[in-house]
């Protein structure tokens, strides 16, 4: 994952946030979703991890199949 600087994050387009007037919860690529992710579920209330789970999943529908194989190995 690259760093996300100040000034980068700062650059960014509210689209690549799921909390978009809070500028919250990066998910410009994938490893930040999967950060969002990570985040969430630890800090987040239930409607926070309903809404970044939807988000991360609608924009890298892969993470979830893939969170789902390496649980079933």
């Amino acid at each position: 994952m690259a760093k996300l600087t100040y000034k980068k994050r700062e650059d960014l387009p509210k689209k690549s946030f799921v909390f978009k007037k809070e500028r919250a919860y990066p998910i410009n690529d994938e490893a930040h979703a999967r950060n969002a992710l990570a985040r969430v579920s630890q800090y987040g209330s239930p409607e926070e991890k309903a809404k970044v789970r939807k988000a991360v999943h609608e924009k890298y529908p892969g993470i979830k199949e893939k969170a789902l194989k390496s649980k079933k190995k």
